[in-house]
């Protein structure tokens, strides 16, 4: 089973969202919290395989709840959720450490196969949300000019680098370019390795700032 912690300050939302988890079978909401303060008490004592976290709460934000928990080393994989249709927010969210975000009028079964890449340890970023990051490349630019450059990519790293800011797992990224899930997994690795960074969300973003993709 997946483990959830689900922080949500509405508690028809967070009621809601529980209920819909549990239709699917591998997937167990094992603590909610209705606030950041009570978020930082339950995450470190559930440790859940992934935080489904809300951004927008009274007193602590999940911005907040994100910091606190990567400044106590307690930070486990983490899928942003909103209502807000905010790209400043997202990139905020990823510098303090979330794996994928996700807009609220998502399907189930979109919620569901995010959740399920992010505990198998991969990131996602909703293909709509990060289609408009791509296009709002002069505001990410400034925020890596201090970054090292990549090393070159192959045409095939790249080809792999522009099939994760489209949003695609592993296996999508396989079928499309007829590869084997193996292989894709080590052009990844590649990537991240001479990009010098740690996540894929990382470098699509350093990839954007360096107009390697777009």
């Amino acid at each position: 089973m997946i483990r959830v912690v689900l922080v949500e300050d509405q508690t028809l939302v967070r009621e809601g969202l529980a209920s819909l988890l549990a239709l699917a079978g591998d997937i167990e909401v094992a603590a909610q919290a209705s606030n950041g303060e009570e978020a930082l008490r339950l995450i470190p004592q559930f440790r859940p395989d992934v935080v489904l976290l809300d951004m927008r709460m009274p007193g602590m934000s999940g911005l907040d709840v994100l910091q606190a928990l990567k400044d106590s080393e307690s930070l486990f994989p983490t899928l942003i959720l909103t209502t807000f249709d905010d790209d400043a927010l997202l990139l905020q969210g990823i510098r303090c450490g979330a794996r994928g975000y996700l807009l609220k009028d998502v399907t189930l079964e979109q919620l569901t196969d995010a959740i399920r890449r992010l505990a198998a340890g991969e990131t996602y970023l909703q293909p709509a949300v990060t289609s408009r990051v791509l296009k709002g490349l002069e505001k990410i630019r400034g925020d890596y000019d201090g970054f090292d450059k990549a090393d070159p990519l192959t045409e095939r790293e790249t080809e792999v680098l522009r099939l994760l800011a489209g949003g695609y797992s592993n296996r999508e990224i396989a079928d499309a370019i007829h590869l084997s899930e193996g292989t894709v997994k080590n052009h990844i690795s590649n990537i991240l390795s001479k990009m010098g960074v740690r996540d894929r969300t990382r470098a699509v973003l350093k990839g954007l700032a360096e107009g390697l993709i777009g």
